[in-house]
């Protein structure tokens, strides 16, 4: 009996040798991490702390404080010492598409889908998701696959699971546009060209089809509310794509089943029919006036206005035969400075794939901040409103407690110098650095 205890001992001592050798390590019992932070953003309180420590324990925030007391209940934990420069939450970006690979004219757009294929394009979204993290985006909402059909809900799976590098994905599948209101458009009507969304037609038939795409692993449905753009008595209006009856039933068979809904709404009617159907976030927006202002406002409608892609693109549009994307340039940066003052809920969101990922998502922020907000109120809208927009608060948004440690720094302080947060030089994902060019 003794013998045989002895053995079991031995055993059981090799058993752990081998589990504490070979396991991978996020079975072992995670080391804590302290970061020090010389300059630290609240972006809850709006202000600036100084000399600030933040304990991390695996991929939460244990406690945030000043970094001499912080320090003294680490218990030995590992420092990371970023000297001066300025901690802040990483960014958020609510409006992206990793499928895509920029978009300026229709054939920039046409080619993707009729010569690429989904898994070709799922490859370069790896390569998207990437490069968004790198520079400074730890979580993101990418709002549909542009023809890819579900990648986005692959590539988010593949992150989850840690077979790649990526921001956290909330993702919005196929979105919806109804018959001959999308591209792919003008070719032969005898060839069967891919089409850029789901298209689809009817309330009956929409209630359906979200039920799809929930189903087959969309966090948010998204939809276009109009096209064809025009100026008229200095406004822009559109041409709306559903009847008041097919965008009520999509908007209501989505909240039914625990979703949100977000409306590409570009002009006056767009946005009115996507506001009366209770949209929860208003995607582009350049044709804002005071009214629908002030129903958002009262709603609590967030707005995504993706400044930077609208001028990125503009010059190729109007050369390509299209000189309204050019005035709507000016048109959404009259309406983004009426609804700062008015008080709007402004998420941060970029277009990223419109145009090519080798731009900066972060160059949203300049214009931001050059149309009427004070770089506060820019990189609190990358930040803790993004968060709320997402219902992940909780969760990611601001440097406190019980948060994912999900945190960024650059050099100088972007308060002085949004442009700054073009140039991260520190990310770190859930306790995991991925970035120390500090």
């Amino acid at each position: 009996m003794l013998r045989r205890l002895s053995d079991f001992s031995a055993t059981l001592v090799l058993v752990v040798f081998v589990l504490a050798t070979f396991l991978p390590s996020s079975f072992a019992q995670n080391k804590m991490t302290l970061i020090k932070a010389g300059r630290l953003i609240d972006v809850r309180g709006g202000h600036v702390l100084t000399d600030q420590g933040v304990l991390i324990d695996g991929e939460h925030i244990k406690e945030v404080g000043p970094f001499a007391e912080i320090q003294s209940k680490s218990g030995g934990a590992q420092v990371i010492d970023l000297g001066a420069a300025t901690v802040l939450p990483g960014m958020i970006d609510c409006h992206t598409h990793i499928l895509l690979q920029g978009d300026i004219t229709a054939e920039d757009y046409d080619v993707q889908l009729l010569k690429e294929s989904i898994p070709f394009r799922a490859i370069r979204a790896t390569v998207a998701v990437r490069t968004g993290l790198m520079n400074g985006f730890t979580a993101m909402r990418d709002l549909e696959t542009e023809g890819a059909m579900y990648a986005d809900v692959d590539v988010k799976r593949a992150i989850d699971l840690g077979y790649i590098d990526g921001p956290r994905l909330f993702v919005s599948t196929r979105a919806f546009s109804a018959t001959g209101m999308y591209p792919l458009s003008g070719y032969s009507w005898e060839l069967k060209v891919p089409e850029g969304v789901q298209i689809v037609d009817g309330a009956d038939n929409i209630r359906k089809a979200v039920r799809e795409q929930v189903k087959y692993g969309a966090d948010w449905i998204k939809y276009y509310s109009d096209r064809r753009y025009y100026i008229k008595d200095g406004a822009l209006h559109s041409w709306v794509n559903f009847t008041d009856e097919e965008v009520h039933a999509l908007v209501d068979e989505a909240h039914r089943l625990g979703h949100k809904v977000a409306a590409h709404s570009m002009g006056r009617e767009g946005i009115e029919s996507a506001l009366k159907a209770g949209v929860d976030t208003i995607e582009h927006g350049d044709g804002l006036d005071d009214e629908m202002m002030d129903i958002m406002v009262k709603r609590g409608v967030y707005w995504c206005p993706t400044i930077f892609v609208g001028a990125y693109v503009a010059e190729g549009r109007a050369a390509a035969g299209a000189p309204i994307w050019k005035t709507m340039v000016d048109l959404e940066r009259n309406a983004f400075g009426k609804a700062v003052k008015k008080g709007v809920k402004i998420a941060y969101g970029t277009d990223a794939g419109g145009y090519a990922w080798t731009e900066n998502q972060a160059k949203e922020l300049a214009y931001m901040v050059r149309y009427g907000m004070t770089p506060m109120q820019a990189i609190q809208s990358t930040t803790i409103v993004a968060a709320q927009l997402l219902d992940s608060l909780g969760d990611f948004g601001v440097i406190e407690r019980g948060r994912f440690a999900d945190i960024i720094a650059v050099r100088d302080n972007p308060l002085e110098d949004v442009t700054r947060l073009e140039h991260v030089g520190f990310v770190m994902k859930g306790g995991k650095v991925i970035k120390n060019q500090m």
